[in-house]
């Protein structure tokens, strides 16, 4: 079992920038693949981008961020980051963070579906 708890979410200029982290609580963080997803209000979730376990060897994101967020985990601090530059009012959203089990370390998940472990957010707004 793996308990997530975003933070680092908040009010920023269009162009700006923002550190995202998901802080995870258990034994077994090295071994969960991980993603980020947002949440728009009356929008579905959508994925944002996601890394393999272990040593993160695999990474991938959407079209809508790459090239403009980056992805990476600490396993030593349990923590999984989402750097998020350029940002635009279009990237305005709830931003959770979910994990897998995933014994490969080179597999990655984009469904929500996929993923067990949920975060309850961090609210990311972006201003015009």
């Amino acid at each position: 079992q793996v308990q997530l708890v975003e933070s680092g979410g908040g009010l920023v200029q269009t162009g700006g920038s923002l550190r995202l982290s998901c802080a995870a609580s258990g034994r077994t963080f090295s071994s969960t693949a991980m993603g980020w997803f947002r949440q728009a209000p009356g929008k579905e979730r959508e994925f944002v981008a996601a890394i393999s376990s272990y040593t993160g060897t695999t990474t991938y994101y959407s079209n809508s961020v790459k090239g403009r967020f980056t992805i990476s985990r600490d396993n030593a601090k349990n923590t999984l980051y989402l750097r998020m530059n350029s940002l635009k009012p279009e990237d305005t959203a709830v931003y959770l963070c979910a994990g897998r089990q995933d014994f490969s370390g080179y597999i990655y998940f984009t469904g929500p579906t996929e993923y067990g472990y949920w975060g309850q957010g961090t609210q990311v707004t972006v201003s015009s």
